[in-house]
């Protein structure tokens, strides 16, 4: 690890894209500098998002803290304002015990909010409008989205209706785009990122392993009684795993064409992931050219 050369506060910062093996590198990283973990992942933040959003049980946490996991129900909205208010808490904490606060995950937004120069916009929505939308197509909202704010459209997947309504509903309060709106400031923490990355075959590989092995632990059955106690919420419709799996219940593929689906959803999103990481300059890239990490 660097030496802190600033009287910012050291955070360690680890991304990378999905089954890059973060989360094994984080703890074992924990274990030697006595350092505690915060999650960097918008679903992991909800409670029974488990197999399909790779969590990783109590087994596998090795006794090291994790926290900003299961931390609200998959009905409520989680913005990444309200992330970086719990995670700065987080990070207070940790260090005020003298630990060393390692954030991880895939959520590249969270990052930039948390650790970089990058200030949400202060517009309060507009519930009304949201509620509008929401009745709308989501390529339709994406499509109206590139004619009003295109480097927005560039930054949104073209799927998250929740982001691409945000985004709208910014400019229809404020009369200007996001990406005009979004502000900057200097970050609190001294940060040392650290970036894990695979060949694109072997990536590929451990991604296509990863999903065989949420259906041996039971990503239908996860996703059923998500369905049963929460009904066809957003948040459950929306994320990589359970919209694969719903198809199926669904009649809409057959089993082995959602693990297909799944596995090239994973790796489109693994690439989107890569493609934003790659923008900060300052991450230290971990290159594994053989099967060495999990």
């Amino acid at each position: 690890m660097t030496k802190n050369l600033t009287n910012k506060k050291k955070v360690i910062a680890i991304v990378g894209a999905t089954a890059s093996g973060k989360t094994a590198y984080s703890i074992e990283l924990a274990q030697k500098i006595d350092g505690e973990i915060i999650s960097a992942d918008s679903r992991l933040v909800y409670k029974g998002f488990d197999i399909a959003c790779a969590k990783p049980t109590e087994a596998e946490r090795e006794g090291i803290p994790h926290y900003m996991m299961d931390i609200v129900e998959p009905e409520k909205d989680y913005s990444a304002g309200l992330y970086e208010c719990h995670a700065k808490k987080c990070i207070e904490d940790i260090i005020s015990r003298g630990k060393t606060p390692i954030i991880t995950g895939g959520t590249g937004l969270y990052y930039r909010v948390l650790l970089e120069h990058y200030d949400l916009p202060k517009v309060e929505p507009d519930y009304a409008y949201r509620e509008n939308l929401k009745k709308e197509a989501t390529s339709d909202l994406y499509n109206l989205l590139k004619e009003l704010d295109l480097t927005s459209s560039t930054r949104i997947d073209k799927n998250d209706k929740k982001k691409i309504i945000r985004a709208l509903e910014v400019i229809h309060i404020t009369g200007k785009p996001m990406s005009e709106v979004q502000g900057t400031k200097e970050s609190e923490y001294d940060v040392e990122w650290i970036g894990r990355n695979f060949p694109r075959d072997i990536l590929y590989e451990r991604i296509n392993k990863r999903v065989d092995i949420m259906f041996e632990n039971g990503i239908i059955e996860e996703t059923q009684n998500l369905l049963n106690r929460h009904g066809r919420i957003p948040n459950i419709l929306y994320t990589i795993g359970y919209q694969e799996v719903i198809a199926y219940l669904d009649g809409l593929m057959t089993l082995d064409e959602a693990k297909d689906k799944l596995k090239q959803n994973t790796r489109n999103y693994a690439k989107r992931q890569l493609t934003w990481f790659r923008k900060n300059e300052n991450i230290k890239w971990n290159h594994y050219p053989e099967k060495l990490k999990k």
